[in-house]
């Protein structure tokens, strides 16, 4: 018995590892202690079965890949396929071509009836497809794409705010806009950088 407890804590550990978890993430994810989860990886005790079932799940392998000694890729037949990912990126990607289908619509019927180029419309496209991703990473991604995405949101407005004054007719000193994205950006840094305490 103490051998399954010892191989399933080095396996726990070393998934934990992999995925670039600390004790207290996994702890806060499994409303667990780091110290229970300690224990469970230097094989003192070992986590109930529905605690192994959710392991199992987020690290994406069978409870047989716990059980069993070998690198990941000597039990690559224990790891679960992860369908549940290539659905989400395809609703995204779904969602964010809707948005493109509407604009090229809002472009092509004025083009065609009136002879009016609103290509404004697709410089839009951009900040509302970041704004798209930022929703969807918030509900299924990671933190860490959070930034990146509200920074590539900010610019992206900016410069249709821009380009939009531009065609308008607008003609003071536009460029000047840029200006604000500066504080944003450095906020949106400094943000990411904030540690849970």
């Amino acid at each position: 018995m103490e051998d399954i407890k010892k191989r399933i804590g080095q396996n726990l550990a070393i998934l934990r590892k992999r995925k670039k978890y600390t004790q207290a993430d996994l702890a806060e994810i499994l409303k667990y202690s780091d110290k229970s989860i300690s224990k469970w990886e230097k094989g003192e005790s070992l986590p109930g079965i529905d605690v192994l079932y959710n392991l199992c799940n987020l690290y994406g392998v069978t409870l047989d890949y716990l059980t069993h000694e070998g690198t990941y890729e000597e039990k690559k037949a224990f790891i679960k396929k992860d369908k549940t990912l290539l659905n989400k990126i395809i609703i995204v990607l779904l969602s964010i071509s809707l948005i493109w289908f509407l604009i090229i619509i809002a472009y092509v019927y004025p083009y065609v009836m009136n002879k009016v180029n609103l290509w404004i419309l697709f410089i839009w496209g951009f900040p509302v497809s970041f704004l798209l991703s930022l929703i969807f990473n918030s509900v299924w991604g990671k933190k860490k794409y959070k930034y990146c995405l509200l920074s590539f949101f900010m610019w992206s407005l900016i410069t249709a705010i821009f380009l939009l004054l531009i065609y308008l007719n607008q003609s003071y000193q536009v460029w000047a806009i840029f200006l604000l994205g500066v504080p944003a950006q450095i906020a949106i840094i400094l943000w990411s950088q904030l540690k849970k305490s």
